[in-house]
């Protein structure tokens, strides 16, 4: 005869309870190991931060200009005394009367890897081109930081200012350089901010490609663009590619939206993020300028 423990029976309801409390704990510790984990990747984020958002190429990871650029080398000190090493790519036969722009690059590599493009922007507009490095870039010293971004702008803006007019320097941003290239225009008189492929904060950013983090709140690094657009009292041209699968071309749009008039916002339709600009491109901008920001 098979004997079996009544349901009732005062075993059966305490192993009932054991299960029951078993149940609870263990989901109080899976969730306890959550939280461990999920706070542990929070706080790794944090302090690799920097090293995320900033990918230089050091001094040994060099590529010589190209011989028509007509590139000089220029050193270039910032506010707290770090040194920034920059090109200065004038035309044969430049005058300060057709203009100048100051070129801030994007966030990998150094400035000699832009030697082809800044040779581009030359022939197409006819403009010196003076391309710098951030801190931690290439030869410049210090480490790359927002603030080191900012400075080395200003330093290069100031140097610039020196030899061409104001009203004549254009100011072109390019990935994380339309960051930079946001802040220095807010904050200068200069003849129209050009951008390529722009975001519309570092905050905005993260959380697109780290969606399941808090990361508006964690992050440090701001460029903060969306926030300063409207501040820039000159000219805006925006360009983004609808191919841009690293920053989308909602975030230029929403720049685009933010900035004040007089603005255009050219959409290059085949273009990915780091590819070179159509021959349209400049052509477009070459109207608006002689339309909004003609050289004085």
């Amino acid at each position: 005869m098979r004997w079996t423990i009544p349901f009732w029976s005062p075993f059966r309801l305490g192993m009932a309870s054991y299960w029951r409390r078993s149940w609870k704990h263990r989901m109080a510790r899976y969730t306890l190991d959550f939280v461990i984990i999920y706070v542990g990747v929070a706080l790794v984020l944090m302090l690799l931060e920097n090293w995320l958002l900033f990918h230089p190429a050091a001094a040994k990871d060099w590529a010589p200009p190209p011989e028509p650029l007509r590139a000089q080398d220029i050193e270039l000190t910032t506010a707290d005394g770090t040194l920034i090493h920059a090109w200065w790519c004038p035309p044969a036969n430049w005058e300060p009367a057709q203009g100048a722009m100051i070129y801030c690059h994007g966030n990998a590599g150094n400035l000699s890897h832009r030697g082809e493009t800044a040779l581009l922007w030359q022939k197409k507009t006819n403009q010196a081109v003076l391309l710098f490095d951030y801190p931690g870039y290439g030869r410049s010293g210090g480490k790359p930081t927002e603030a080191g971004c900012y400075a080395a702008a200003d330093a290069a803006y100031a140097w610039l200012a020196e030899r061409v007019p104001a009203e004549n320097i254009l100011i072109l941003g390019s990935s994380l350089g339309g960051g930079v290239a946001v802040d220095l225009a807010c904050r200068n008189p200069h003849r129209a901010l050009v951008l390529l492929s722009t975001f519309t904060s570092i905050p905005a950013m993260a959380q697109r490609i780290y969606f399941w983090l808090p990361t508006r709140l964690l992050v440090r690094n701001r460029f903060d663009n969306l926030a300063k657009i409207a501040q820039c009292a000159r000219p805006v041209f925006l360009a983004h590619g609808a191919a841009d699968d690293l920053i989308p071309l909602e975030q230029g749009k929403q720049l685009f939206d933010a900035a004040s008039e007089p603005k255009k916002f050219f959409a290059m339709p085949e273009r990915g993020h780091d590819e070179y600009v159509p021959p349209e491109f400049f052509a477009a901008l070459r109207t608006f300028l002689e339309q909004y920001a003609p050289l004085k």
